[in-house]
């Protein structure tokens, strides 16, 4: 090997260094007291989360004042299987993080599932407080339809760390299109065929639910379907 080229290997070594230590700084909490509690709710964390050895348990969702309080834990996808939802619709939800990162050392997003089958397949829309949001599902494998932390001035920022933010979050289906808005504003939309695809969805049709990456708490209310 070429002196540049041993160089150039050890550069590479040296920039990986950060991102190999984030990685390992990554740890889901366990939350006391944790399960799901809400009636005919149930949940299921995420597949590096039971290989970490994680349950459900480690996360805790809980009804309160006609909604939900969500501590997590392991990022975790929560559904009731009896929320349905079929041809043109819209799901949205009030996402309320009331102490902005308070259990993590940086950004995590939490927002709203549609197209759940008993094959673990959906696609969800998920906000920051930091005024950037995700398009990401998974299906046979995981994917993603926009770079992660992507900015938009519709979503709101938190003041600062354990300050307040909210976000309203809706996913809807409309003939060929599936869209996302975060607080009224359309941040995101496709075409059907490129979310229900070989190695994506294998319909918008299905459960709709919640979902939040690890170390995050929020307060869910409005959990409503309507028929577009």
């Amino acid at each position: 090997m070429s002196l540049n080229c041993r160089r150039a290997a050890a550069a590479a070594i040296f920039l990986a260094i950060p991102v190999i230590l984030n990685a390992q700084a990554e740890i889901s909490r366990s939350i006391g007291g944790g399960g799901v509690t809400a009636p005919g709710w149930t949940g299921k964390i995420d597949a590096n989360e039971q290989r970490q050895g994680k349950t459900i348990n480690d996360a805790k969702f809980a009804p309160e004042a006609g909604g939900f309080h969500v501590t997590t834990g392991p990022a975790v996808t929560y559904w009731n299987p009896a929320n349905q939802a079929t041809g043109n619709y819209t799901v949205k939800a009030t996402f309320n993080e009331p102490k902005y990162m308070n259990l993590n050392d940086h950004p995590h997003p939490y927002g709203i599932a549609i197209g759940g089958t008993d094959k673990d397949s959906y696609l969800y829309c998920a906000a920051y407080g930091n005024g950037t949001f995700i398009v990401r599902g998974f299906g046979p494998q995981a994917f993603q339809m926009n770079r992660g932390g992507e900015p938009n001035a519709a979503v709101h920022k938190a003041a600062g760390v354990g300050q307040p933010v909210t976000q309203e979050i809706a996913v809807s289906v409309r003939g060929n299109r599936v869209e996302c808005a975060i607080n009224g504003t359309v941040v995101a939309g496709y075409d059907k065929s490129a979310v229900v695809a070989p190695g994506k969805l294998a319909s918008t049709d299905g459960v709709y639910g919640l979902r939040f990456a690890h170390n995050t708490e929020v307060i869910v209310t409005g959990l409503s379907l309507t028929k577009n």
